[in-house]
């Protein structure tokens, strides 16, 4: 009989944590209930001290591959970074020479060593764009990144449209089109897929591509990157008309009351949503006493104002309204 204790090992189910979140730690023994468990960092495991159970192995050591032992190697050692994203050709993963003519110590280079840096910076601004679609990448995101900084959109549209960009390059799509015309597409794409109401005619306008040179690479985008954009609603521009004409919380709840009211009865079908929309808010602006003229909504929600005037005759007379104008 040995006196060596053996040691069972027991699979405890771990569910798995995010990849930012720290491992997580056992806190009794499933065996004996004790609470004096040792981390074994050798062999990845947590095993109890009284009975001797592997309570968890194969643990991740989420820590950096090096080691400090005093705050000024730790300081040394740990490296920082801009995060990896899609709207840089190389994702921001490059290295850039600055133009102080400096050394770590912040002491001045001499001549020669100016020279030098002088040609690195060179070559290394020229390797970063290496072929003809790193080129293409270059400057197609640039011009997404413009079109976005015009429109004042968030940065997942614009991580969105470069994502739909760079696929388009994959599938080889670009060639025998404009960039520009694919870039606003891009960018029309990827707000209908995250649900924020802009029309062709605002990225029309913000790039200077012509609205029909964006919609029909918008739909050649759709079509050969298999894409399902569902429809737009046009409780979607309720919101934007509110925030661009000013008025008050009360007019946008009413508006979007009314359209719940005209979607049961079928009054959005077939009808565009930015005319459905102007006239639910033309509606809710006159029941609430803040009153716009048609010209101002149709302005903002660049239809005419026909067309306002015929969605608010059959808002008023399906629902019932009595409006004295």
């Amino acid at each position: 009989m040995s006196n060596s204790r053996d040691i069972k090992q027991v699979h405890v189910p771990v569910q798995e944590q995010p990849a930012s979140q720290p491992e997580p730690k056992a806190r009794v023994c499933p065996e004996c209930g004790s609470a004096r468990l040792m981390h074994d960092s050798e062999a990845a495991e947590i095993v109890c001290m009284d009975c001797g159970v592997v309570v968890q192995q194969k643990l991740t050591d989420r820590g950096p591959e090096w080691r400090a032992f005093d705050d000024e190697q730790r300081s040394k050692r740990t490296r920082v970074g801009a995060p990896l994203t899609y709207t840089i050709h190389d994702k921001g993963l490059s290295t850039t020479i600055d133009w102080h003519d400096r050394d770590i110590y912040g002491k001045s280079l001499s001549p020669g060593q100016k020279a030098q840096v002088y040609r690195l910076r060179k070559w290394q601004r020229r390797i970063r764009v290496s072929d003809a679609t790193e080129r293409n990448l270059a400057f197609a995101l640039s011009e997404i990144t413009k079109i976005s900084n015009n429109l004042n959109l968030p940065k997942n549209i614009l991580e969105t449209a470069s994502v739909i960009y760079r696929k388009a390059v994959k599938e080889r799509l670009i060639r025998g089109r404009s960039i520009q015309g694919v870039t606003s597409a891009a960018l029309y794409l990827a707000c209908r897929q995250c649900g924020l109401p802009r029309t062709l005619d605002e990225i029309a306008q913000a790039s200077n591509v012509n609205k029909k040179e964006v919609g029909r690479s918008y739909r050649f985008l759709i079509r050969e990157l298999n894409y399902s954009i569902p429809p737009l609603r046009p409780s979607q521009y309720i919101t934007k008309f509110s925030n661009q004409l000013t008025m008050q919380g009360k007019v946008e709840e009413i508006a979007h009351k009314i359209l719940g009211s005209a979607k049961e009865l079928k009054l959005t079908s077939g009808r565009g949503p930015t005319g459905i929309a102007a006239a639910a808010s033309y509606v809710a602006s006159v029941l609430t006493g803040e009153r716009k003229t048609q010209r101002e909504i149709a302005e903002i929600a660049q239809v005419t104002e026909v067309t306002i005037r015929n969605r608010y005759k059959e808002l008023v007379e399906r629902l019932l309204f009595e409006i004295s104008i």
